[in-house]
């Protein structure tokens, strides 16, 4: 086999457009799956990256981290998958295997650093990594997902970030019956965190800035909601929650939400403010409170969360939209207008 050239979406400099463009697939090694995309989703990495605003994008640069699929080849070594068979791929695509991380099934922990879809290093090629802004993809089996098939394709491909970036937390801290969990924030993955919990058995309480959400975060599941700009619901539901997660990645007054956390409580950081946030000492010492931080999660549990979505029927709230489209996309993003995630029909690509 050799490598070839697919087409795909593409920016050439942080102040530029994505566009049509083609880029180079390795040739199938033995281990791995190569798939071709269905449908890809939009996450806010792919808008900072593609703009440089995390600094280290490599140009040109294919985003796209929410893959889901169709294997057309596999690599004569491969078990686990055969061709035709659905499948997914999300945050990262290599890692070194042998750290002690990467040994305990928590690969996106590498301590030498997961390879990132995009804007990583391939290795085979000795090039930056593409993401899923394209025709096919080439991925080690190790790193691919299986989906589910009673589950919607298209609003599955959310669950390979936003949905294991919320599954991670609330399964690490043992979320479930007899938990009162807090949700920061309703957007790509807010929604999530609130579907996902509920469904773990929760006592789901939502807390947003915008009485607008009310109604939707009941939709989602919500058992309570909380408005942070009202004063006397905050006063009234300090040190009544077991566990917080907060998706927020705007500026924000973290401090507020750590008196809503009972003693021994942990707010986790799963959104990523571009400041740090000040966190005052007495938000945490008198009642030997915690504030975390998590990333993604690692194959296993992601596996374990399609899985399970599966079994619960969950999936992202989302708007299809075709290739051509993802500029305007961009700009809906930075301006809140998706509910609650864009998801890229990639047979627009061929038209």
């Amino acid at each position: 086999m050799s490598n070839q050239q697919v087409r795909a979406f593409a920016t050439e400099a942080a102040q530029e457009e994505l566009k049509a463009s083609t880029i180079i697939r390795r040739a199938v090694t033995e281990k791995d799956i190569e798939i071709d995309i269905l449908f890809c989703g939009v996450c806010h990495s792919d808008l900072h990256t593609a703009r440089n605003e995390w600094h280290g994008t490599i140009y040109p640069n294919v985003p796209g981290h929410e893959i889901v699929g169709r294997i057309t080849k596999v690599g004569s070594s491969v078990t686990k998958f055969k061709i035709g068979d659905l499948a997914a791929v999300g945050c990262m695509v290599d890692s070194c295997r042998t750290c002690e991380q990467c040994q305990q099934n928590q690969e996106q922990y590498c301590e030498a650093g997961n390879i990132q879809t995009y804007n990583g290093h391939d290795k085979h090629l000795n090039q930056q990594t593409f993401g899923g802004y394209s025709e096919k993809i080439v991925v080690d089996e190790h790193f691919v997902l299986r989906v589910p098939e009673n589950l919607d394709l298209a609003a599955t491909a959310p669950l390979l970030c936003a949905g294991v970036t919320t599954w991670s937390p609330l399964k690490h801290w043992k979320v479930g019956p007899g938990v009162n969990v807090g949700i920061v924030g309703i957007g790509g993955l807010g929604h999530m965190g609130v579907k996902l919990a509920k469904a773990m058995g929760a006592h789901v309480v939502v807390i947003t800035t915008s009485s607008t959400k009310v109604a939707d975060a009941k939709r989602l599941g919500a058992d309570e909601i909380i408005l942070s700009t009202d004063n006397e619901q905050m006063e009234a539901n300090a040190s009544s929650l077991h566990f917080i997660l907060d998706c927020v990645s705007a500026q924000h007054d973290v401090n507020a939400y750590l008196k809503l956390l009972k003693v021994d409580g942990t707010l986790a950081l799963v959104g990523a403010p571009e400041h740090p946030l000040p966190i005052a000492a007495f938000s945490l010492i008198p009642a030997r409170k915690n504030f975390a931080g998590s990333t993604i999660g690692s194959i296993q549990e992601t596996q374990e969360m399609l899985d399970f979505c599966a079994e619960h029927q969950i999936t992202a709230d989302i708007e299809l939209i075709n290739i051509q489209d993802i500029n305007l996309a961009y700009e809906r993003l930075l301006a809140g207008d998706v509910k609650y995630r864009f998801v890229i029909d990639m047979a627009s690509l061929k038209q």
